[in-house]
């Protein structure tokens, strides 16, 4: 069987390890992101994109169009997103603006360039955060667009069901918690205090990316699922 899978931002962290373990598990994959992904393989194919553009290249959309005209079964993972330090008074608009583009308009405009390719038993997968469901000072916006995930996803599970839309797709978000990324890293600015925040959960570590992409492929293989919110944090504890 010819099975694809089209993630967004796989050059690090979550994405690169879904990435690694779909090939692992027969998939071909197509990466979407500025950077590249740093895994070699010949079932891998890298499209440079800065998916918060205004307009995408004629190019990469039909690149897209063809790989999955070619499918038998297509896992679409909505991976990328950027994680900004702001706040309600005094969020940057044009940051916000930007971050909004990447972490949801992205999501939507690809759920329109593929879902008229994906065959039953394909899946269209949101990676969320406790985030999606609560919120903390000082992630203002990120915050506002993994709520907006959240929707996404449970408006995609309606309206796939709907007599217009494809049949036999599933969708599902999976919500990581504290995980071992870049992207963390960054944010946090700190690994000691990282390595502090590990110990709020049941296992006092970080989760691992592997894990991360082990449920999403769980995910993509099970329509049970079908619009489920999976919290993958190791317990994490209530605040």
């Amino acid at each position: 069987m010819n099975k694809l899978l089209v993630i967004t931002g796989a050059s690090s962290g979550i994405g690169l390890a879904c990435a690694q373990h779909f090939i692992e598990q027969g998939y071909r994959v197509i990466n979407i992101s500025r950077k590249p992904c740093p895994m070699e393989s010949d079932k891998l194919q890298h499209l440079s994109l800065d998916l918060s553009q205004g307009q995408w290249p004629q190019l990469i959309i039909n690149q897209l169009i063809q790989a999955a005209a070619a499918a038998n079964q297509i896992c679409l993972i909505h991976n990328a997103a950027v994680l900004n330090k702001d706040c309600l008074a005094q969020v940057d608009i044009d940051s916000f603006r930007h971050a909004l583009e990447l972490n949801v308009i992205a999501p939507e405009r690809l759920n329109q360039i593929l879902l008229a390719y994906m065959k039953p038993g394909s899946s269209i997968l949101y990676v969320g955060s406790t985030l999606s469901e609560q919120a903390v000072a000082g992630s203002y916006t990120y915050v506002t667009s993994k709520h907006a995930n959240l929707g996404m996803m449970r408006a995609t599970c309606q309206d796939l069901q709907s007599r217009y839309m494809a049949q036999g797709i599933h969708t599902a978000m999976v919500c990581p918690g504290f995980t071992d990324t870049p992207m963390l890293n960054r944010h946090v600015g700190d690994r000691q205090l990282l390595e502090s925040i590990a110990c709020n959960n049941g296992f006092h570590r970080l989760v691992d990316p592997t894990e991360i992409a082990n449920t999403l492929y769980f995910c993509s293989q099970n329509p049970v699922i079908n619009g489920s919110v999976i919290h993958a944090n190791l317990g994490q504890k209530q605040v």
